[in-house]
């Protein structure tokens, strides 16, 4: 049988690992390689991806001078070369220098708080440090809140997207915030003009966030912005969609107002459904929009569960932006891996159904038996 995909292989590996060695022993002839890879290593094919990240930091942090002034010197001559700067997006960096970001954290963040924010200023341009900077920003929220409006000013795109990104209310995966979660706001402000979409996505996901907490908040900061007009029109248009997808798939009439859609347009919908489907198989559907005048529509498509399936609801899926007018009906066939082992929901035989969403309104279901 052929062997799966590990992301935690591909990521942290051998050869990574003494690429690492070789860069800080360049850096400093104190560092002892062949020891740090095969520490490392001895132990890497029984760890998960974070549990690398915390073991390679354990070992740095017996390995690199005690001093964290010293410490942090080596780490900042053994970094690679920034990331493309001449890049806008999709350059995340490299998730073997994760590790600098963690044991920054721990050796700095009680006594050594200010270097340690240029540490993680540094390692940012190489990979991010969202979630290195959130001990600070719980620890020292007036130095760390400081430091990121600072950041959101710097010239290197990466500095100025962890600024957004570091002060998220509900960053995946990273902990959580303390104090105020509309304290980032101010940073948004700022950032929401960049010429680079790597940070207008995530001040997108930030607002996004806050839209889950307040969406009348959302609304009204991209109101300001809107009327600002310090945006391009295109790329304003998509943080404001991005920023509220989560309410446009709740149907919110005030976010689909402000992206331009009418929740009371007057749209007719006929939807075809396959009477059967299996598991591991497809869902194939065909749905076809009509209106005697032209209106924009937002089509989304919901699968809807059986009772007692463990869901709190149905599970909402983007289908298509589109106009429908008098002769331009919308008609779009869709087909739906049903998988059977989603790492997002699980899937068990019975009744479900398929239903069109239209500008945050259903407009039209049908049942299928799931086997």
């Amino acid at each position: 049988m052929a062997q799966g995909f590990s992301l935690k292989d591909q990521l942290f590996n051998p050869a990574k690992v003494a690429r690492l060695g070789r860069e800080i022993h360049a850096a400093w002839d104190g560092f002892d390689p062949p020891r740090f890879e095969a520490r490392i290593c001895a132990r890497l094919p029984e760890l998960e991806l974070k549990a690398r990240i915390a073991w390679i930091a354990e070992v740095l942090d017996e390995m690199l001078p005690q001093d964290f002034d010293h410490a942090a010197r080596v780490i900042e001559a053994a970094l690679p070369p920034p990331l493309d700067p001449a890049l806008s997006d999709g350059d995340f960096g490299d998730f073997i220098y994760a590790p600098y970001g963690e044991l920054g954290v721990r050796r700095g963040l009680e006594t050594h708080r200010d270097r340690l924010l240029d540490l993680l200023e540094a390692v940012t341009q190489r990979f991010s440090m969202e979630y290195a900077i959130r001990p600070v920003l719980n620890r020292w929220p007036e130095a760390g809140f400081a430091r990121l409006d600072l950041w959101a000013r710097h010239p290197n795109y990466h500095v100025r997207r962890l600024a957004s990104e570091g002060s998220r209310p509900k960053l995946p995966w990273g902990i959580g915030l303390k104090g105020d979660p509309l304290r980032g706001l101010p940073l948004l402000d700022r950032l929401h003009a960049d010429a680079t979409r790597y940070v207008t996505r995530s001040v997108a996901n930030h607002l996004n966030d806050i839209a889950k907490i307040d969406p009348g908040v959302a609304l009204a900061r991209l109101k300001l912005w809107q009327d600002a007009g310090a945006q391009r029109e295109a790329e304003f248009a998509w943080i404001a969609s991005h920023a509220l997808r989560g309410r446009v798939k709740k149907g919110d009439a005030a976010a689909l107002g402000f992206l331009g859609f009418d929740a009371a347009a007057p749209v007719s919908a006929r939807l075809e459904v396959a009477p059967e489907a299996m598991i591991g198989g497809t869902l194939d559907f065909t749905v076809t929009l009509e209106a005697a005048k032209d209106v924009p529509v937002l089509v989304d498509w919901l699968l809807e569960f059986p009772a007692g399936a463990g869901r709190r609801g149905p599970k909402v899926f983007k289908l298509k932006r589109a106009r429908v007018g008098p002769g331009a009906p919308f008609v779009h066939a869709a087909r739906h891996r049903l998988k059977g082992d989603a790492t997002t929901f699980r899937l068990t035989p019975g009744p479900h159904a398929v239903a069109v969403q239209v500008n945050g309104r259903i407009v039209a279901r049908q049942a299928f038996e799931l086997r």
